[in-house]
């Protein structure tokens, strides 16, 4: 049996399937957020990448990226908080805020007298905030918040997914350079095994001390001997395994045929 959606809660699966990028999905729920508090003027989604500068990816409204980047640049603000602490930052009023430095009084200057900043996947590589300003006092802090708090939920499994599927993408990327590497180092074993009829045990060793006292990668250097040998550079990415030269001996010590 189907759960309806939560009355005023946006149908996330709905939104979630008709977007194509993370981007848009964040856009769509940044737009829902400032439907959920009519007081609100804008809203923004921060993300910051482990060791990399915080970025507005997504903003609605008014003043959003403007206030967010008055943040970034003085490394703090209630969004960073809030994205750091994974706790929620409501300011009620800025004409009374003295966290921050000159933010509270920056943003006042802009128009907006409160705001609530609430952690999107919070202690992770790719940690954000989901951030509401208006131009009012309490107009934030004084809403119903219970919607607002399942949307950044939300975003939180939205961006925990886009991650796992980054890595999965960079896990396979990681693979298919190993099969390559591992394809270009049995095709040089193959060569040396039909030079110096040897076994695969002996060419490997000899590949390995030559790569030791030339100081160069193992799969650079065998990458050059097929080139050498063969007139063309192998391919990448192919984990096609090399058949030694004919004549050449196998690991058994009989000669391939």
């Amino acid at each position: 049996m189907s759960v309806a959606p939560t009355p005023g809660l946006p149908d996330v699966t709905s939104i979630l399937l008709e977007t194509d990028s993370l981007d848009s999905f964040l856009q769509s729920l940044s737009d829902a957020a400032l439907t959920l508090v009519p007081t609100a003027e804008g809203c923004g989604i921060t993300l910051e990448r482990q060791g990399r500068r915080p970025i507005t990816v997504v903003s609605t409204g008014k003043h959003a990226p403007e206030l967010d980047e008055a943040q970034y640049g003085q490394d703090d603000g209630p969004c960073l908080q809030a994205l750091r602490t994974g706790e929620e930052v409501p300011v009620a009023d800025m004409l009374g805020e003295t966290r921050w430095g000159p933010y509270p009084a920056y943003a006042a200057a802009l128009g907006t007298r409160s705001s609530l900043s609430l952690p999107i996947a919070a202690h992770t590589d790719a940690a954000g905030a989901l951030n509401i300003y208006a131009g009012k006092p309490d107009a934030v802090t004084d809403a119903d918040l219970t919607d607002l708090r399942a949307l950044a939920a939300q975003a939180t499994g939205a961006i925990a997914l886009a991650q796992r599927i980054a890595d999965a993408r960079v896990f396979a990327a990681d693979l298919q350079t190993a099969m390559a590497s591992r394809s270009v180092i049995d095709q040089a074993t193959g060569i040396i095994m039909g030079q110096q009829r040897c076994s695969a045990e002996e060419a490997f060793a000899i590949l390995r001390t030559a790569s030791q006292h030339r100081n160069v990668k193992l799969r650079d250097l065998c990458t050059d001997l097929v080139t050498n040998i063969t007139g063309t550079p192998p391919p990448d990415g192919q984990a096609l395994r090399a058949r030694p030269p004919d004549g050449a001996r196998r690991s058994d010590g009989r000669r391939t045929t």
